[in-house]
């Protein structure tokens, strides 16, 4: 079985660098890719300290697509956005007043593995909080959603004037890597905490999270089955299943519930897949206005991607005529859902306009 390894270490330049996250990589490097995945082979991605998020964003997108086991290796620091009091990961050009735009959602982990298999997932963790997290940590959990394994730590901020931290965690786990066994993922986490322990490290906050198992009373995780149909080329056949739990979800929680949303998103991300760019485009459009429609404010974090996810299947339609069609209701949306980059309402507008020229020669 091939595995796929996503590595990232990220931390900013500057005074604002809690933790030279990258100082991690060469003891990475040198593990063997195949016990890195827990696999027979492996494919390995590495992102060195990367200045976009929508870079990342691309390429935790591509390994979330990628057919069998994945683990994703994580090291960095994690800030708040002053607007909506979430965390992010830090990137190279991340500055306190620039979270918002310059560091990757940490929700966008959640997101982008939600519709892998239940277990086929494990996240790594070596993260440095600065006191606004540190403080949102106490009332919320840091996960990657419920079928992602989580295991790692999480550093408080620095005490007094110190110099920038190592990604300790992540080293000891790469150094009981480099013997050439991968241990099962709770042991080899509990291997790594051990060896920090005997280092003096023992205030961190401690992540400890297997997958959440699918529940008893149904056959089988959904997500397997719609999983295998995409790998297979079986477009329609995991369509056609998502939308019956779509619907089941609809009937017992309403239209305007997580559960039936999850399952739209999922029909919308399958279209994707198939490259069927407009019906993507429609139904994300459509998850937006239920979600709005509930209430949910414009800059929540679900809305805001929902919108983004339109935005970037409608600039995909080949046809110009059904991009025309959609175009006045993601710019209606756009309006009032701006999101995190600016000019993409001036965006949808101008390439509107440009479909209406075309149109009339």
């Amino acid at each position: 079985m091939t595995g796929t390894v996503l590595v990232l270490a990220a931390s900013p330049m500057g005074k604002g660098r809690l933790v030279d996250a990258a100082s991690v990589l060469p003891v990475l490097a040198a593990v063997t890719p195949s016990v890195l995945a827990g696999t027979d082979t492996a494919n390995v991605v590495e992102l060195a300290d990367p200045l976009e998020p929508q870079a990342v964003l691309t390429r935790l997108r591509a390994a979330a697509a990628a057919p069998g086991p994945l683990t994703l290796f994580v090291a960095g620091q994690l800030h708040l956005d002053r607007r909506q009091r979430l965390p992010h990961l830090a990137l190279a050009r991340t500055t306190p007043s620039t979270v918002r735009y310059t560091a990757l959602p940490w929700h966008w982990f959640r997101e982008e593995l939600r519709l892998r298999a239940a277990g086929s997932t494990t996240v790594v963790l070596d993260l440095h909080a600065d006191a606004e997290v540190w403080e949102w940590l106490r009332a919320n959990v840091l996960d990657c959603g419920p079928g992602a394994a989580v295991y790692g730590r999480v550093a408080p901020p620095p005490a007094g004037r110190r110099g920038v931290a190592a990604p300790s965690y992540m080293k000891a786990v790469a150094t009981i890597l480099r013997s050439g066994e991968r241990p099962e993922i709770s042991r080899l986490h509990q291997a790594a905490l051990t060896r920090l322990a005997g280092e003096g490290e023992t205030a961190d906050l401690v992540l400890s999270a297997p997958a959440a198992p699918w529940p008893k009373d149904q056959d089988a995780d959904p997500h397997t089955a719609i999983s295998g149909a995409v790998q297979a080329g079986r477009h329609a056949d995991a369509d056609s299943l998502a939308a019956r739990w779509e619907q089941a979800a609809v009937v017992a929680h309403g239209r305007g519930s997580e559960e039936a949303l999850h399952w739209a998103e999922v029909r919308a991300d399958l279209a994707m897949f198939a490259g069927d760019a407009e019906r993507s485009c429609r139904t994300w459009l459509a998850v937006a206005v239920v979600r709005l429609e509930v209430g949910q404010p414009v800059d929540a974090p679900a809305v805001e991607a929902a919108v983004d996810r339109a935005h970037h299947q409608w600039g995909r339609i080949d046809s110009a005529a059904r991009a025309r069609e959609l175009g006045p209701a993601l710019a209606e949306l756009r309006a009032r859902v701006p999101g995190r980059r600016e000019g993409a309402l001036d965006h949808v507008q101008q390439q509107l306009r440009q479909l209406e020229v075309s149109s009339r020669r």
